[in-house]
C-alpha cells in the first residue's frame, strides 16, 4: 500500500514528464512547413498524430492536476461519484482516477 505522499510524488513526476512532452510537441508543430509536396503530406500526417498526442496529454494533465487537488483537500482515494474508497490496486494502475472501479464501469 502506497502512502498518499508517495502517490503525490508519482503524480508530480508524471505531470512534469507530460509537460515536457507537450512542450516538445508544441515546438514540433510550430516548425515551418516544407515546400516539397511529398514532405508536406508526411508532415500533415505527423501533425495529426502530434495533435492527437497533445490532446491526450492535456487530458491526462487535467486528471493529474485534479488528483493533486484531491490530495490537498483530503479527498484523494475516495470515489467522486459514490463516496466509497478507491481500491489500492486501482490507484496503483490509475493514480489519477477520481472513481472506483464500479462507478467507472457504469455507462452514462
Amino acid at each position: 500500500m502506497l502512502a498518499v505522499a508517495e502517490r503525490k510524488t508519482t503524480l508530480q513526476g508524471r505531470l512534469q514528464e507530460l509537460m515536457g512532452r507537450l512542450n516538445r510537441i508544441e515546438t514540433e508543430l510550430d516548425e515551418p512547413a516544407s515546400k516539397d509536396s511529398e514532405d508536406r503530406a508526411t508532415e500533415r500526417e505527423t501533425t495529426e498524430v502530434l495533435e492527437d498526442l497533445g490532446v491526450a496529454g492535456m487530458i491526462e494533465v487535467r486528471m493529474i492536476e485534479a488528483a493533486l487537488s484531491r490530495i490537498e483537500n483530503g479527498t484523494y482515494g475516495i470515489c467522486a461519484e459514490c463516496g466509497d474508497p478507491i481500491s489500492e490496486a486501482r490507484l496503483d494502475v490509475l493514480p489519477h482516477t477520481p472513481k472506483c472501479a464500479a462507478c467507472a464501469g457504469k455507462r452514462a
